[in-house]
């Protein structure tokens, strides 16, 4: 790919350092007060490394080291590289939710790269939230970006099994509550899911998302794929360092780099991961901040398309680690490169089919050929129906064969809090289908070896979870979607095959019901929490900002 080189003078940082009179003088001396002497960045691509390091974001832990890889390679390739902090979202440890703070993220990285002398930014992320979020603000605010996978972290094993952060973890929490470990074992098994710095290691939120931007064309060939402590992250960093300086001098922005069709192929992937449920909402936000059109039913008609064919937990046995000496992603694009478009340009200015040209895969129960998938189709199916109008997601490679055609009775819980005070309740029955997405089984019911249920809920459940979970139905109960008017020993009804959900229930009892309905009182008063409540959009519109997701164009600042 050829494109036309900018011009030192037509450099973006220009307008700070080669200001007129006063303005340009105060720049330069604010930079000789960091010991930089003007050599250094004169005549420079200014590179912003936006790292949502944070000794609270465990899965970022090397990101010190992986900063100083990136700067090595932005001068190397002739730039200027510049740290700026971000927001580290961090999953285990921000409440009351890390996808409270994604768009705070996407928020504070567009500002970031916007009101200072950037030329092009080196996207440092990893766990869940921090990828739709560095993405979509590097996306609104217009500047070449190439972005830096946290990479997942190194295989776990127990008493001789592969552990995986989350689904192991889940399972074995059950087999404590049931009973089958003590404590002292439950423990010891769950360490051995973080044996080091990097992004839980099954196919959870993180990996799925990073795959995603990789398939995308806004990483690296494969980057995704990277274990974080593996000395080829070391590499592919520098790598990114030295790329996005020629991507300034080339102006290759994102919006030059996703199209409709590079869309269409990270859905196309995200049905042969087996991705994480939360993909549907992120891969939205982040189409919309790329002025492009995304939809549920877009996943609906993928769903159908492609069989799974990584063989990765929670859907299959296998982890990252395993998934990376397999062949990685490059290797899985190349099994199920008939059902993508080739031509779709990427960050390293190659198209996609260039990069998978003669990937290979090593461990074909890794990485399965398409006539002997792990699933028969895609990992992810929409429903809709009286109970979901707007529709929902359920990940079908991951839920009970058995359940996936079930009637039964509900049981509501008002709020996480009523139900994790009623869960264990003996007179709860054996069935249940609460208003939370990563409902506990009863004890009760661990206790007699059950080890799934069907689950309904507008919210999400972690992307390394399994079983038989329909979630982000819409409208969500609080805005008084059909959920909101569920009672308990209201049948409910699942069809995946019909790809249905709904509540037996008449609609003249419906109606009654919509007609008494109040909506809650407001969880925040103030501050962010409120900005949030008042301006978020559902769950199919990607649950971005309704002020952040619409078009239009913001000027850049006034230098002075």
């Amino acid at each position: 790919m050829t494109r036309k080189r900018k011009t030192v003078a037509e450099l973006r940082s220009q307008r700070w350092f080669s200001a007129p009179g006063a303005t340009g003088v105060h720049k330069h001396r604010r930079m000789k007060q960091g010991g930089f002497a003007p050599a250094d960045y004169e005549d420079k691509p200014v590179i912003g490394i936006l790292s949502t390091w944070s000794d609270f974001n465990t899965c970022h832990a090397h990101f010190p080291q992986r900063i100083e890889d990136v700067k090595r390679g932005v001068w190397e390739a002739g730039g200027f590289p510049v740290v700026i902090p971000m927001q580290s979202v961090s999953e285990s440890f921000v409440r009351p939710t890390s996808m409270m703070y994604r768009n705070f993220l996407a928020m504070e990285a567009e500002e970031a790269i916007r009101s200072q002398p950037v030329d092009g930014v080196v996207l440092m992320g990893g766990c869940d939230k921090t990828t739709p979020g560095l993405v979509m603000g590097a996306a609104s605010a217009g500047v070449p970006a190439i972005y830096v996978p946290a990479g997942p972290l190194l295989n776990g094993y127990w008493r001789g099994e592969r552990m995986g952060a989350g689904s192991s973890t889940w399972k074995t929490e059950a087999d404590y509550r049931a009973g089958r470990l003590t404590r002292e074992e439950w423990v010891a098994s769950g360490d051995t899911t973080a044996r080091s710095a990097g992004t839980c290691n099954t196919m959870g939120t993180a990996s799925t998302m990073t795959s995603l931007t990789d398939v995308l064309g806004l990483t690296l060939p494969g980057a995704s794929s990277i274990p974080a402590v593996d000395a080829a992250h070391q590499r592919m960093a520098a790598l990114s360092g030295r790329r996005i300086v020629e991507m300034v001098w080339e102006d290759l922005k994102p919006t030059d780099i996703v199209t409709p069709a590079s869309l269409r192929n990270a859905v196309i992937t995200d049905m042969a991961l087996s991705g994480s449920t939360n993909s549907l909402i992120h891969l939205v936000a982040m189409a919309r901040r790329l002025h492009l059109d995304l939809s549920l039913a877009d996943f609906g008609k993928a769903s159908e398309g492609v069989p799974v064919v990584a063989n990765l937990m929670p859907s299959g046995k296998y982890l990252m680690e395993d998934f990376y000496f397999a062949g990685g992603l490059t290797a899985l694009l190349n099994v199920i490169r008939e059902h993508l478009d080739l031509s779709c340009v990427t960050a390293n200015g190659k198209t996609l089919g260039e990069n998978i040209e003669g990937a290979e895969v090593f461990d074909h129960d890794v990485i399965r050929p398409l006539d002997n998938p792990v699933y028969g189709s895609g990992g992810l199916i929409v429903l809709t129906g009286n109970l979901a109008p707007r529709g929902a997601v359920l990940k079908r490679s991951a839920a009970t064969p058995e359940l996936l055609s079930h009637t039964g009775p509900a049981i509501v819980f008002e709020n996480r809090k009523d139900m994790m005070a009623r869960i264990d309740d003996p007179k709860l029955g054996a069935t249940a289908m609460p208003e939370w997405g990563m409902l506990p089984i009863p004890k009760p019911l661990l206790e007699k070896g059950v080890r799934d249920m069907v689950r309904i809920s507008d919210a999400r459940m972690s992307g390394t979870s399994y079983g038989t979970c329909v979630l982000h139905v819409c409208p969500e109960s609080r805005v008084g979607g059909p959920l909101a008017l569920v009672k308990t020993g209201d049948l409910i009804r699942l069809d995946a095959e019909k790809r249905s959900i709904d509540i037996l229930v008449d609609e003249a009892e419906l109606e009654r019901r919509r007609a008494a309905w109040k909506p809650p009182a407001p969880h925040y008063t103030r501050g962010y929490g409120e900005l949030y409540s008042q301006h978020v959009l559902q769950a199919d519109e990607g649950c971005d900002f309704d002020f952040l997701a619409r078009a239009g164009v913001t000027e850049e600042p006034e230098v002075h």
